[in-house]
């Protein structure tokens, strides 16, 4: 079955060079860039929608903008649970156990897929209620209802592209995730204007339009993603007979998804929890607070690029007993993450004002005040590089509940706490909130890198079940003909 698998003429067929081998910094930049771009690209989806409902009305993007903080956080949700899938597959690629990456890919997909379903369908019946609670007004409420309604239909398809994305970086195929990403985001491009507006048979759907779009492309991605799995070029083979619920892998993938979700959910709602807080100084400090955390977004996105790739290795690394390795590259990840990134910050701490200004040219008095804030937070970019490739780490042992636990202490216990008692206890008032952010970066890399050093993330490993690892090795001896 693997010959089958590696000879079809498929851009998806060439297997990536081993991660169990070879110098580790290059191959940490090999995954990681693609990763990077690919995360960037993601958010072609949301810019392309806010450029064309922003030529229907000021309603219109109003309805956008109050369904953006469910979009995140359902997104945050469907990111991780596949995670699960993700490091399981990487450390049964480092054992070489290709009946195993199967039978995992299969239940990561049936899993993924399942729980999907269930909040698609319950998001769209409970749509108007949502809306409401966010504040709509009369206005904008059946803008915003029917964006949200469409919204949630294409969250199937969001999670089925988040499973294919997370088994492909599980295997180390970064390349093909990105040329699909990139396609559908220039695809969405050109089919908003035509469900917004109409064109053709295609009647005018308004704000309803740049879900619909989103939905077929996301459909698209999703298509192609696991015709690859299905046809076996991606490396992995989903079959007929690994979709039969397997109860106890499913049980163990749920243990180390759920605390993924729970991480990337915990910074959605820490989001939310800091802009009420930031909204009682008024305007112009919302206003500044928005443009520091879009460049705080900005610095996230090669961190978390970093830490996947270092998920990746030491994934497959711990899967092939090489633990010195994942170790060696967890140091060097976190190297390279806290230079790269110590180097933007200083550079965005000299260039601050003028970067505020570009991103917001009229933002008057918010330009300065962003200003601010960017340099207090410049310094702690290398330390975020540091805590995310830590966090990598762990969900490459399978300790996504440790990972979990940092994420959720960085916000909750220092994060939001401080910024309270600062902002609103001290002469700092709203730099409180500033310096909040710059203290939990520093203290959160401090704790994770404690974590680290006593050694119990090697307790994370996910894959000593010599009877699951040979069930599933007896099977696909029967199945291919080898036994009776």
């Amino acid at each position: 079955m693997q010959g089958d698998v590696r000879s079809d003429p498929d851009f998806m067929s060439t297997q990536p060079p081993p991660l169990t081998e070879g110098p580790i910094a290059r191959t940490l930049v090999r995954l990681a860039v693609p990763i990077i771009a690919a995360n960037l690209l993601q958010t072609g989806y949301q810019a392309t929608d806010t450029f064309w409902v922003g030529r229907l009305s000021a309603e219109a993007v109003a309805a956008v903008s109050l369904c953006f903080p469910i979009s995140f956080l359902m997104i945050a949700i469907g990111g991780g649970l596949p995670i699960a899938g993700s490091v399981l597959i990487a450390q049964a690629k480092g054992r070489g156990e290709e009946a195993m990456m199967n039978h995992v890919a299969s239940q990561t997909c049936l899993m993924v897929l399942s729980i999907s379903v269930v909040i698609a369908g319950g998001g769209y019946a409970f749509s108007e209620p949502i809306i409401r609670f966010m504040g709509a007004e009369p206005n904008v409420l059946p803008l915003a209802v029917g964006f949200l309604k469409m919204t949630f239909v294409g969250f199937v398809f969001v999670f089925g592209f988040f499973a294919f994305q997370t088994l492909m970086r599980g295997l180390g195929i970064v390349i093909a995730p990105l040329l699909i990403v990139l396609a559908t985001v220039l695809l969405n491009f050109l089919l908003d204007p035509v469900f917004i507006f109409g064109y053709g048979p295609v009647p005018p759907m308004g704000v309803m339009g740049a879900a619909a779009a989103t939905v077929c492309t996301q459909a698209v991605a999703t298509t192609i993603g696991f015709t690859l799995l299905l046809k076996g070029h991606a490396g992995i083979r989903i079959r007929i007979r690994d979709l039969r619920p397997d109860v106890p892998l499913l049980l163990r993938m749920l243990k180390i998804g759920v605390p993924a979700s729970v991480e990337q959910s915990t910074r959605a709602l820490g989001m939310t929890a800091m802009t009420l807080l930031v909204s009682t100084f008024g305007t112009t400090i919302v206003a500044a607070y928005g443009i520091g955390m879009r460049v705080l977004s900005f610095i996230f996105v090669p961190a978390l690029g970093i830490s996947m790739a270092t998920s990746t290795l030491v994934g497959q690394n711990i899967g092939a007993g090489k633990w010195e390795r994942a170790q060696s590259t967890s140091r060097i990840a976190g190297a390279i993450a806290f230079c790269s990134l110590s180097a933007a910050g200083i550079v965005l701490y000299f260039t601050a004002e003028p970067f505020a200004a570009f991103i917001v040219p009229k933002g008057g008095a918010a330009i300065a005040e962003s200003a601010a804030f960017i340099r207090i937070m410049a310094f702690s970019f290398g330390l975020i590089g540091t805590q995310q490739v830590i966090a990598g780490t762990l969900r490459g042992a399978g300790d996504t509940m440790a990972a979990m636990l940092l994420a959720m202490m960085t916000l909750w216990v220092f994060q939001f706490p401080l910024a309270y008692t600062l902002s609103r206890h001290t002469s700092l008032s709203h730099r409180g909130i500033w310096w909040s952010v710059a203290i939990a970066n520093t203290v959160s890399a401090i704790v994770t890198v404690y974590w680290m050093a006593t050694g119990r993330w090697r307790h994370g490993h996910v894959l000593e079940d010599t009877e699951l690892q040979q069930r599933v090795r007896e099977e696909a001896m029967i199945d291919e003909g080898i036994r009776s």
